[in-house]
């Protein structure tokens, strides 16, 4: 087993988000992490964790990415962490068609995770940035790519292809990718160890529902569809995100409101899902509202659950049996209500929630269903990080 720490890293456009950790044959130790915020700006901030120490803070001037990299690697020296890495991983959210699992980083690589900057404008540029100055400081350790859209790689054609014309669909690359792959992954192997089954025996249907929110059809651990399409924008209610809609709102809003596209873009990318039903895109505070008497946000979170009922009809239709649906992510963790509104009238697909189990206040992987249920429904955390730390170490060799 790997005794060196893998370095994961998802570089923002002004921030890095970092963690190390520690990758056994069960659950990862998170020795540090942290968050490197405004970049370039004025008020940079460096927060860093590591276990049990004290928070240490920085906040001067981080001129750029290379700077805020150099603050890190002297927060690990102040707080006494290992500088001996395994691996580095980086999260990259665009893969596109050319990579179907993780690679590991050189020219080619690099080059062609900028190539697809059109199809994720917002990260992979960032993501490129962050694989470069890592690169450049740590110039003799390997450096693996994981991506968002991989895991969804092995859709089928039915899955994935648009019904647009063929030529004009494969010139552009305009195809269902989805995204968070990783904790897709990851949770369909918790799901498996929970219920004590190998996965390739498994019809699952897993829900990571947050402030962006998917679903996925898994079939015996493989990606059979997902709800997200050429970009985030597509399939569940999200916190600012439309979901899905008529492609003609698009044409209608410009004819008739008189928006040009960068607006309508802006509309159903930040404006739209919760926010833009309850004007609040946080689950928390849309159930406050709920809870003062304000019926939109009733309706929001209806809305909501019931797309989310509607891709899990979708998705037991197209596994053509359902072992288990899995929740998770920051809504499916840690919102009973949502667990029991999705799942209430899947009663005809076998599907029985245990009031009691599903409002207990445990953490962990757990079943909510009730005894007689034919389907479980099981709460599973996801971890992306611990994910890419795993994938980047079997890459690089190090894991065994």
């Amino acid at each position: 087993m790997n005794d060196r720490p893998v370095l994961v890293i998802n570089t923002g456009s002004s921030t890095i988000k970092y963690q190390l950790l520690e990758v056994g044959d069960g659950e990862g130790t998170v020795l540090a992490s942290g968050l490197v915020d405004r970049i370039g700006s004025a008020g940079s901030t460096l927060v860093h964790r590591a276990a049990g120490q004290p928070d240490l803070t920085v906040e001067e001037p981080i001129a750029d990415h290379e700077a805020g990299f150099r603050g890190v690697l002297d927060a690990f020296e102040k707080t006494g962490i290992p500088a001996d890495l395994a691996v580095v991983g980086h999260r990259v959210v665009h893969g596109g068609e050319r990579f179907d699992g993780p690679a590991l980083v050189d020219d080619n690589v690099l080059a062609a995770i900028r190539e697809l900057t059109p199809l994720a404008p917002l990260h992979n540029p960032s993501n490129a940035l962050g694989i470069e100055v890592a690169r450049r400081l740590y110039p003799d350790l390997p450096q693996v790519a994981v991506f968002d859209t991989a895991f969804h790689r092995t859709m089928p054609a039915r899955a994935y292809r648009y019904a647009l014309p063929r030529e004009l669909a494969d010139r552009y690359g305009i195809r269902r990718f989805g995204f968070h792959g990783t904790s897709h992954q990851y949770v369909s192997r918790r799901a498996a160890e929970h219920l004590g089954r190998p996965i390739d025996e498994l019809a699952l249907i897993t829900l990571h529902l947050g402030n962006g929110a998917s679903a996925a059809a898994v079939a015996g651990g493989r990606c059979i569809d997902t709800s997200m399409g050429l970009t985030p924008l597509a399939g569940l209610v999200m916190g600012t995100r439309s979901g899905d809609i008529d492609p003609a709102v698009v044409f209608h809003l410009h004819r008739e409101a008189g928006l040009a596209l960068d607006e309508i873009e802006t509309i159903l990318t930040k404006q739209s899902g919760l926010l833009g039903l309850a004007g609040a895109g946080d689950v928390r505070e849309v159930r406050a509202r709920i809870e003062a008497g304000d019926p939109e946000a009733a309706e929001a979170l209806d809305i909501f659950c019931y797309r989310v009922r509607g891709y899990v009809g979708a998705y037991a239709a197209a596994l053509g049996r359902v072992d288990a649906i899995v929740f998770t992510a920051g809504i499916g963790e840690n919102d009973p209500q949502i667990r029991a509104d999705v799942c209430d009238g899947l009663q005809g697909f076998g599907v029985r929630v245990d009031g009691g189990r599903n409002s207990a206040p445990e953490r962990g992987t757990r079943a909510v269903s009730a005894a007689d249920s034919l389907v479980q429904v099981l709460v599973v955390p996801t971890d992306e990080e611990l994910e890419i730390a795993r994938q980047a170490l079997d890459l690089a060799g190090g894991l065994r």
